[in-house]
């Protein structure tokens, strides 16, 4: 065919969309007109939706599925992409997270939202609806969204071992009421308890001996392969390379080395929470 454009769909949630909408069309042999006709819309529509030019509705995704007889399969995947602005590439790493056997992940600036209490992260998304970056609904999505991936920790038989380290300005940014903050601190000191978790600051006299300028996550998979998910300003970068992903592991563990032990990360915890008694 000419000039049919080559999808990616690992690219984005909404190529992934448009892939998947492709294959099942082509494998009917129809045409762009033809299907739009069946969905009611425009060959055009169904193009700029394939192509990730255009977000599919509810309603598009449910005709789909009844057209396609894809028993809701459409409507999930637009349900994922009303998750966004969740950074490209994010919904992928989430994939990988659920079936890792250790997880570890830095953060700057905000509690790891794998700790985040749910009213510690209501109040982060209530502040990315005042800034205009997300809308109510989206924010909701956002907050459902993390509630269920903190359930991994809790999964069974065995769940993941989890080694967080947090950059000491995690601690003093202030999300929400003094209340909120003082149940944040709870939380993280539970969390330190753990047996099968590690906490740790990175204070700041760590200074420039600082691994990693930028939040990371380094997954260990039941097969011991590695995963990293790092993130910019506009997308996340998902790297499932194991020996691309093994020299950041290696940085990971001098990060730690230079962190405060767990003990001292308590207690800085500890201080904090009197602060806010």
């Amino acid at each position: 065919m000419v000039n049919r454009k080559t999808l990616d769909p690992t690219s984005s949630g909404a190529a992934a969309y448009g892939a998947y909408l492709r294959r099942l069309r082509d494998e009917k042999g129809w045409s762009q007109e033809h299907l739009g006709d069946l969905l009611g819309c425009s060959g055009g529509h169904v193009s700029a939706v394939e192509t990730g030019r255009r977000d599919p509705t509810q309603q598009f995704s449910a005709r789909c599925d009844q057209v396609f007889g894809a028993g809701g399969e459409f409507v999930r995947r637009s349900a994922k992409l009303r998750n966004r602005p969740l950074l490209e590439g994010f919904p992928e790493y989430v994939e990988y997270e659920r079936r890792a056997v250790e997880i570890r992940w830095y953060e700057l600036g905000v509690v790891i939202g794998l700790l985040q209490t749910p009213d510690y992260a209501r109040a982060f998304e209530a502040d990315a609806v005042r800034r205009g970056a997300a809308t109510p609904e989206q924010a909701e999505e956002r907050v459902k969204l993390l509630l269920e991936r903190q359930r991994l920790l809790e999964r069974t038989p065995e769940p993941p071992f989890a080694f967080m380290v947090l950059d000491e300005g995690c601690l003093h940014i202030r999300m929400g009421s003094t209340k909120v903050m003082r149940e944040q601190y709870d939380y993280l000191l539970h969390f330190a308890e753990r047996p099968n978790s590690v906490l740790q600051v990175a204070p700041f006299a760590t200074g420039a001996r600082r691994s990693f300028r930028f939040p990371i996550a380094i997954l260990t998979m039941p097969d011991r392969s590695l995963v990293s998910y790092a993130e910019s300003s506009h997308r996340g970068h998902l790297d499932h390379v194991t020996a691309s992903v093994a020299p950041r592991l290696a940085a990971y563990h001098q990060l730690m080395r230079d962190a405060l032990s767990p003990a001292d990360t308590v207690a800085m915890i500890n201080a904090l929470r009197k602060g806010h008694a």
